[in-house]
């Protein structure tokens, strides 16, 4: 996966300033940004789907360039082809399974149809074993179920990178690593190169080919992961 990013950001407010200040190269299938909360994890996927412009600085994929601030390129987030999973995975709640899946497909903001038919959306509701609950809505579902409809909203346009932001903290431990082996599998299977953030050394095991520790908003490490994560300090 060639994602490069070098980026900077500066926040302020009254009672602080923080600076987003990102440069790695990945170059394997699972990348994962690890750290602890308010390293700017969050901000530098955010700036990857192009849901935060940074103040300057340069992001490519595949050698396209998603941003670069020198020359004035900025994608739009549908133009960048990159798949989000938000860790509270933000689905819609006055739409059924069907049709959040299907919203994924959609150019706008119109609700697809309650039974909508696409190719799509009926393999993903097979592949990820939610047919039976295509009708349900969110609060209908369970945890896991409500991560799976998230992430097939997410493949359903057939992204060229997947952005996982804290996939499973919303899971209890049994769920958990029901679902972290779920999702390794279908990673392989399909092959898409995926940006994991997390602050869970156990996710770091499973999907950190590569380690980009982050601290303070900066990145601190990028390596090939030993299976040893530093403590913090």
């Amino acid at each position: 996966m060639p994602l490069a990013v070098d980026i900077r950001k500066t926040f302020e407010s009254a009672e602080r300033r923080f600076t987003l200040d990102v440069s790695f190269k990945a170059s394997t299938q699972r990348v994962v940004l690890f750290g602890p909360s308010g390293a700017g994890k969050t901000l530098t996927l955010q700036a990857i789907a192009g849901l935060l412009r940074p103040d300057e600085g340069k992001i490519t994929l595949n050698g396209d360039t998603l941003f670069d601030s020198a020359r004035g390129v900025d994608l739009r987030p549908q133009a960048r082809r990159v798949g989000y999973l938000f860790q509270d995975y933000a689905l819609f709640p006055h739409l059924n399974v069907r049709q959040n899946i299907g919203f994924g497909l959609q150019q706008g903001w119109l609700n697809p149809r309650a039974r909508i038919a696409h190719p799509q959306v009926d393999y993903w509701l097979d592949a990820l074993e939610l047919r039976s609950v295509a009708g349900n809505h969110p609060a209908q579902l369970s945890g896991g179920q409500k991560q799976r409809v998230a992430l097939a909203r997410a493949l359903v346009a057939q992204p060229r990178l997947l952005l996982l932001d804290e996939p499973f903290s919303a899971l209890d431990s049994v769920l958990r690593q029901r679902m972290r082996r779920e999702l390794s599998d279908l990673q392989t299977r399909l092959d898409i190169p995926m940006v994991l953030i997390t602050h869970d050394p156990d996710d770091v095991a499973a999907f950190g080919d590569q380690v980009v520790q982050a601290t303070d908003g900066c990145v601190r490490e990028n390596q090939p992961f030993t299976g040893y994560v530093r403590s913090e300090p």
